[in-house]
């Protein structure tokens, strides 16, 4: 799962992930609806991959809450509405999937921002293990097999004999014949 391109604009309900950028700003894709649309850079802008949530002991990055609720809800959205849920409700689905919330400083709106953006992300398809992930996965751990391993000598490198160089010419190119018809000027 990489949420690197997926961005949060304010003013903005919904998430937006980047198409390109341009010279003042980026041209964005909504994920609820598929409208591209620019975005500049007096915009606020904040990248997913960037947000954390406080815990009691440090920050967790969204990326991790988002994987602990996708295993905890088996890759189903929440069962309730985030925008129109309670307080209560909201904060304990937070419980179980984030226990050591700091509950001084996470309010009911990050709990309602953080269910949202987990059902958008995973109605776009953004949450789920994808095939690239799976393959970095193996090859990383191909990686680390291969660097535990002893590396064979390399073989020593033979030189094909060198070529003469083809041998420069001593004449010296005459100076080009004039060519011209026109008359000399008087």
């Amino acid at each position: 799962m990489d949420l690197s391109n997926i961005l949060a604009i304010s003013g903005k309900p919904d998430l937006n992930e980047l198409v390109s950028r341009t010279k003042n700003g980026a041209i964005v894709k909504n994920l609820v609806n598929g409208q591209k649309f620019p975005v500049f850079s007096s915009n606020s802008i904040s990248q997913l991959s960037e947000i954390r949530m406080f815990t009691t002991d440090d920050e967790k990055p969204l990326e991790e809450i988002f994987e602990s609720t996708y295993n905890l809800l088996e890759g189903k959205p929440t069962d309730f509405d985030p925008k129109k849920a309670d307080s209560k409700e909201l904060f304990d689905m937070l419980a179980k999937v984030l226990p050591n919330y700091d509950t001084d400083r996470v309010h009911a709106s990050d709990a309602k921002k953080l269910f949202s953006w987990y059902n958008i992300l995973l109605n776009a398809g953004k949450l789920t293990p994808t095939e690239e992930d799976k393959e970095a996965e193996s090859a990383e751990a191909e990686n680390i097999e291969k660097a535990a391993a002893p590396k064979p000598a390399a073989p020593k490198r033979t030189t094909a004999p060198k070529q003469a160089a083809p041998k420069a010419t001593t004449q010296a190119k005459s100076a080009p014949k004039r060519t011209t018809t026109a008359k000399k000027a008087i």
